[in-house]
């Protein structure tokens, strides 16, 4: 009597998977170490994908690997905690021919994740603890509310101009408006007609909430920095001058662990403080920044470098002289350099800045 071969084992060898990640679906691709095996599209589940994996390619050694995107980190989380090896690469990383620029498809996309994760040629980016995650998302949020509170504002302002409504004597200086007497008087103000004067209270109420929700989202930062890990890290890094609470906090959960930058040309690129360069043969052309970067880092440390050329006169000495050389934009970004590295040693050796020191 014939009976059943042995079962498949694929001890060994290694199975490539790429996936596009999208919200109702993903789309698929497998590679083995010599071939491209298949393609297919699953519901957005890592259950059903390490199914498939370990019934089709038992005690494989999977790899899997996709592009940072809306669904974050916690793919990867689960599939590391399932023991399946997963990656997530920069989009702008992954190897792309000019004909799957032109012919984008979700089927190219997961095959050329798949193709050159088998090839050797993706870095994984950093993935932050789902602790970290949330409290930067917190300083974030805190950032939000304040630009929607400024976009309330400049309405409000931007109707009383076009109106023709003129500010009474005691708020000619813009330094007194939005105090509580300034917010009084703007709701005293009557347009010409009842929709209009309507219209006008409605905007000033919608800048009372989005005031309420910034002083909410300000107390509960006040309590992130009051946590043991960050308090000491905050007290060192306001030791710098032009870093204040909310930029220290933004600093600390946007890097999370300063260790994993070897060198400061390591972290200004992660915040994006290079420039665009492009060499040919003799010729070498250095551009603007790069586009590339964590672009909440970036424009707090550019901020910054702002605020501490007033208040550090080394540093002002350094934005003068390059000055004379450059445009004062590109003079600003040299000096959120020397911040970058200031704030690389306060955090690496746990001491406070001193002012003064070139």
């Amino acid at each position: 009597m014939q009976t059943q071969g042995t079962k498949i084992d694929f001890n060994g060898q290694n199975i490539y998977v790429g996936i596009d990640t999208h919200l109702k679906s993903w789309k698929v691709a497998l590679y083995h170490d010599e071939i491209a095996l298949k393609t297919f599209s699953q519901d957005p589940e890592t259950k059903l994908l390490v199914n498939h994996l370990r019934k089709n390619y038992p005690n494989a050694n999977y790899q899997c690997a996709y592009e940072a995107g809306f669904s974050g980190f916690w793919l990867q989380k689960a599939l590391t905690k399932q023991g399946i090896k997963c990656i997530v690469v920069n989009p702008a990383d992954v190897p792309t021919t000019d004909k799957e620029k032109k012919f984008k498809t979700d089927k190219i996309d997961c095959h050329k994740i798949a193709r050159s994760l088998r090839n050797k040629e993706l870095d994984a980016i950093y993935v932050p603890s789902d602790e970290g995650l949330e409290e930067r998302s917190v300083v974030r949020l805190y950032k939000d509310m304040i630009r929607n509170r400024t976009r309330q504002k400049n309405k409000i302002k931007a109707i009383l101009n076009f109106y023709g409504i003129n500010y009474s004597e005691q708020f000619k200086d813009s330094k007194s408006h939005w105090t509580i007497s300034f917010c009084n008087w703007l709701k005293s103000l009557q347009l010409n007609t009842d929709a209009g004067t309507w219209m006008l209270d409605f905007y000033i109420l919608e800048y009372a909430h989005s005031n309420e929700l910034v002083k909410k989202a300000r107390k509960q930062l006040q309590i992130l920095s009051e946590q043991k890990k960050y308090a000491s890290m905050i007290k060192l890094l306001r030791s710098i001058p032009g870093i204040g609470l909310v930029n220290a906090l933004t600093i600390l959960t946007e890097i999370e662990d300063i260790n994993r930058f070897k060198t400061l040309d390591e972290l200004c690129s992660y915040i994006g403080l290079v420039p665009n360069t492009n060499s040919s043969g003799d010729t070498d052309i250095i551009g603007n920044m790069t586009n590339r970067g964590n672009s909440f880092l970036k424009t707090t440390i550019i901020e910054a470098a702002w605020i501490a050329v007033r208040h550090d006169p080394a540093l002002l000495l350094s934005f003068q002289k390059l000055k004379s050389k450059m445009e004062t934009n590109k003079a600003i970004i040299r000096i959120a350099k020397k911040l970058v590295n200031r704030i690389r040693f306060v955090l690496k050796n746990e001491t406070e800045y001193v002012k003064n020191i070139l």
